[in-house]
């Protein structure tokens, strides 16, 4: 399993179009072949350590390096890419390995 912390960071007052726009994408990944897990998050107002008020925490987990790289070589996922570029001003994304 690869477990994937995306960290999207949106332009000042764009997270809720940034939302808007993974919330539309959502039914498609989550359908995707060896997709278990694939949601955002936000800070809560009781996080000790926070991302900000411009940040999307993406939760992932995928059942194969292989099912992970064919998600994002998806037509969608580049299709969502082009509808938010002009709204994030940045990503970090961190793939991981349980152990």
């Amino acid at each position: 399993m690869i477990h994937v912390v995306a960290i999207i960071t949106a332009k000042p007052g764009k997270r809720d179009e940034v939302l808007a726009a993974l919330h539309a994408n959502l039914e498609t990944v989550r359908a995707e072949h060896g997709c278990l897990e694939y949601g955002p998050a936000i800070d809560t107002d009781a996080s000790p350590a926070k991302f900000g008020p411009d940040s999307v925490v993406v939760i992932e987990k995928w059942s194969t390096p292989d099912a992970l790289a064919a998600h994002a070589a998806s037509p969608h996922m580049a299709a969502y890419a082009a509808a938010t570029r002009h709204l994030v001003a940045g990503r970090a994304i961190h793939v991981l390995t349980p152990v």
